[in-house]
């Protein structure tokens, strides 16, 4: 008869510890949570771990507990212009599928931290202080300037693991499918940073013989060379005029006429050519090191070199688009058979083409450089040192 109060006591005695242990979650809950880890420590034997991260992941957010897990704050420090639109289209971004990870709060700043720096660890000890200031827990820079290590390779990625701080240099994807790639990049990065275990995201550099041609094509297609349409908008039109006079000039028929191929091919060689050198002279385009340093004239080669193939394709595009319009004046204009008449010799639609491509070649040299090249913000932002330079006048009156 008294084995009854004893267990009924034994059971009373229990119940609030019970019901301490189990807060917040209910007996049931707390009964799950318990079958769950049991289930994971004997799985902990098989060969995969992701196995045991999404079975914990999701009893735990069967149970409650993901709600009151508190988001990790990820800063995004992008450089002006480009960079930032880059950054404000990863508002949407969250940790890879399959990982037992916290969400991410996501924030971006637009600030050129890499303003007049040439070493990485300046530009991570800026973003240092950045995370400190914003109290964000990972940080992460993208700037479309190219990264060096102390080799004199160039990079993708840097980090500083301590600090859970890292530069991602946009150029080095390659320019293309930008937005694709640096959204994986910066999802691999974040990851990488926020598991302390994990190798991923810490310094990637890019292989020594594609990565330089890589690296340039990023630039380049940076660069934006189409935008140079528009500051050139006064020399094609000047172009355009003295191609529209000269078509109709029967001394430049019968120079069309007489040039081979390869002669009107160098004629437009040098017609870009020499716009291209006109533009960088008159722009003050061309970069000097600013110490005599190997890093230093490495550095100026390789925006050079950008700089001119930017507007090597820029001029092109001009030069193609008068080729068209010459092409179309000549076939509305002229007619072959009047023409011959007057030559006293076979002339065809077809010489309209070569005559189209000689007048673009000698108009791009007589209208472009002898109405003289705008430079303008299209022109300057086609090369980057001229957008250091910008950005470095632009923090120098935000300090004044």
């Amino acid at each position: 008869m008294h084995a009854q109060p004893v267990a009924s006591h034994h059971h009373s005695s229990r119940r609030p510890r019970l019901e301490a242990q189990e807060h917040p979650t209910s007996r049931q809950q707390a009964g799950e949570v318990r079958r769950a880890d049991e289930w994971v420590g004997r799985r902990r034997a098989a060969p995969s771990a992701t196995v045991n991260q999404c079975a914990r992941a999701f009893l735990w957010e069967r149970c409650g507990y993901c709600g009151q897990m508190k988001a990790i704050r990820v800063g995004l420090v992008a450089d002006p212009a480009k960079p930032t639109q880059i950054a404000r289209r990863f508002g949407d971004l969250h940790p890879p599928d399959g990982e037992d990870r916290r969400d991410w709060a996501l924030e971006v700043v637009s600030e050129p931290f890499t303003v007049a720096c040439e070493d990485v660890d300046t530009a991570l000890s800026r973003l240092n202080d950045q995370a400190h200031e914003h109290q964000w827990d990972v940080v992460v820079g993208l700037t479309e300037l190219p990264l060096r290590d102390e080799d004199g390779g160039y990079l993708l990625i840097e980090t500083d693991p301590q600090h859970r701080t890292a530069v991602l240099s946009l150029p080095a994807l390659g320019g293309l499918r930008m937005h694709k790639r640096s959204r994986h990049a910066l999802r691999e990065l974040i990851s990488g940073m926020f598991d302390p275990t994990s190798e991923r995201g810490h310094r990637v550099p890019l292989p020594r013989r594609s990565g330089r041609w890589r690296l340039l094509l990023g630039m380049v297609l940076a660069n934006r060379p189409w935008a140079l349409v528009p500051g050139l908008k006064t020399a094609l039109v000047a172009a355009l005029t003295t191609g529209a006079i000269a078509t109709i000039n029967s001394t430049v028929w019968l120079l069309a006429g007489s040039l081979s191929t390869w002669r009107l091919v160098v004629a437009t060689i040098t017609s870009i050519a020499l716009v291209v050198g006109w533009l960088v002279i008159d722009g003050g385009l061309w970069d000097r090191p600013d110490h005599d340093s190997s890093p230093a004239r490495d550095r100026s080669r390789l925006y050079n070199t950008s700089t001119l193939v930017t507007l090597t394709v820029g001029v092109l595009i001009c030069y193609i688009a008068l080729y068209v319009l010459n092409v179309l004046w000549a076939l509305f204009i002229l007619d072959p058979a009047v023409m011959s008449s007057y030559l006293k010799q076979p002339f065809r639609y077809a010489d309209l083409f070569v005559l189209a491509w000689f007048v673009a070649s000698a108009a791009t040299l007589g209208g472009a450089l002898g109405s003289g090249l705008e430079s303008d913000e299209a022109i300057r932002a086609a090369t980057y040192s001229k957008r250091e330079e910008d950005r470095r006048n632009r923090l120098a009156r935000e300090q004044t």
